[in-house]
């Protein structure tokens, strides 16, 4: 039986998992280095719920926001699932940010 696919599914799951657990637990160090918090999910989406003290920059409009941010500033990034929050990090790394970070569900920062 073919259950590679299922399992390839899993651990993708557990990395996405493991990964915004370990950036939960940096999020009081970076706010004290003064890091960003993006939530680049649509204006609508944002406008329906979104984590206090982070700032609205959809994802088809991060490459004109991106201007407004030092590179050395530390940037963590959020959408609905962490799928545009990757898209994001990818953009901003290939413009030369160093310390970028997708904390994945913007919920996250809730907890």
């Amino acid at each position: 039986r073919n259950y590679w696919m299922l399992v390839a599914i899993a651990l993708w799951f557990a990395y996405k998992w493991l990964s915004s657990k370990r950036i939960k637990a940096k999020l009081p160090e970076l706010r004290e280095r003064g890091a960003i918090f993006v939530d680049v999910r649509s204006p609508a989406e944002y406008s329906s719920g979104s984590a206090p003290g982070t700032v609205n920059y959809p994802l088809q409009e991060i490459s004109e926001h991106i201007k407004k941010i030092s590179k050395s500033t530390p940037v963590v990034l959020c959408c609905a699932s962490g799928t545009r929050s990757g898209i994001a990090k990818m953009t901003l790394k290939k413009n030369g940010f160093k310390e970028v970070y997708n904390i994945g569900t913007w919920t996250n920062f809730l907890n």
